[in-house]
């Protein structure tokens, strides 16, 4: 899994089980690869390229990837024990009103490098079926997590699920770490570690309120982001605009409140206090989390966190499970969360093992 964020790949290991239709998993091994300078920079100015130039990426990150995998499993000691890559790349394009999403990774090129069958293209499916193709995730927190009523993954972007009685709903939310990230690199600094800066800053109350006017968060789901909305829409509205920390902590209120709006939006009437897990890159970010937890308590809304190695690869392990469900030709995006017409099976299937 390779997220908007930029800090590197997320590899995991894991075995899953079914067991009359109950699944279950084991976590044996994990690991992030942080990313070089120059693959930042060819990710981050992908969408600029020419069509071939585009191309060549596509290929070349694809080896790249294959190569991560292959050294995870010598550091690990897991040869002969892998059966199955699934790969969400890492997406450069998301237009799904224009029925287009793209991510970055040929899954070929992962099939050759490794020698292992491989499903990419994960998303693609569904949004040829007129859905989002995100949030995608829901269907392993359904599978996997179950005793929680709502999770919020907080990663480049934050997004909420939620099992409702009707069915599982899902949406994003709001830009989050890539727009935290990129303030924070005005200070020549990768990341505000614990939210200590932003907790040192002041509300900028001008701003706050023009970022949650946007329209976006006025829609209703199923919807979701792509990267440009951060880049291109919310962080010009910050840059510039005062101290960083000042910036920081603007932000980091305004996703607090985005949080708690969208649960409002979804959450049953009536329902006894809900459960909801938080995971992804932010759930370190300890002035965030306290922020977002503090507007979940206002109405009623019980918010945990899980061990560290689920918050860093809990959408590793599922994308995991997208692939195993795609090899045994089940059901695995959900329609009630993307908005297509239909549940589907997505994912291209690449044979990398000799026959």
């Amino acid at each position: 899994m390779s997220g908007s964020s930029l800090d590197g790949l997320d590899i995991a290991f894991i075995e899953l089980h079914e067991s009359s239709g109950k699944w279950s998993f084991e976590l044996r091994q994990s690991a992030c690869y942080p990313y070089s300078t120059e693959w930042v920079h060819a990710l981050k100015t992908a969408p600029q390229l020419s069509a071939l130039d585009y191309q060549l990426l596509h290929t070349a990150y694809g080896r790249y990837t294959g190569e991560l995998v292959t050294r995870f499993i010598q550091e690990h000691e897991l040869e002969f024990q892998v059966q199955l890559i699934a790969s969400h790349g890492h997406t450069t394009f998301h237009y799904p009103g224009k029925a287009m999403t793209a991510q970055l990774g040929d899954g070929a090129a992962i099939a050759a490098a490794t020698g292992i069958n491989v499903v990419s293209d994960l998303r693609s499916l569904d949004v040829a079926l007129g859905g989002n193709g995100a949030p995608i995730v829901p269907i392993g927190e359904k599978l996997l997590f179950p005793g929680y009523d709502a999770f919020l993954n907080i990663g480049g972007i934050a997004n909420l699920s939620w099992n409702l009685p009707e069915g599982y709903i899902g949406f994003d939310v709001a830009p989050a770490n890539r727009v935290l990230n990129m303030l924070s690199s005005e200070l020549n600094i990768p990341f505000d570690k614990d939210g200590e800066l932003a907790a040192s800053g002041k509300v900028m109350t001008d701003i706050l309120s023009a970022l949650n006017q946007l329209e976006y968060y006025h829609l209703p789901y199923p919807k979701s982001l792509g990267n440009q909305f951060g880049t291109d829409t919310v962080y010009p509205m910050l840059h510039g605009s005062g101290p960083t920390k000042d910036l920081l902590r603007t932000f980091a209120e305004h996703l607090a409140v985005q949080v708690r709006r969208a649960v409002e939006e979804v959450r049953p009437q009536r329902s006894q206090q809900p459960r909801l897990l938080i995971t992804g890159g932010g759930a370190h970010n300890k002035f965030l989390v306290s922020a977002i937890t503090r507007e979940l308590a206002s109405i009623g809304v019980e918010a945990s966190i899980p061990d560290k190695e689920i918050v860093d690869f809990k959408e590793a392990v599922i994308m995991g499970l997208i692939g195993v469900l795609r090899w045994r030709e089940e059901y695995n995006v959900l329609a009630s969360v993307t908005g297509a017409s239909r549940n589907s099976i997505g994912g291209a299937v690449w044979i990398g093992q000799e026959a």
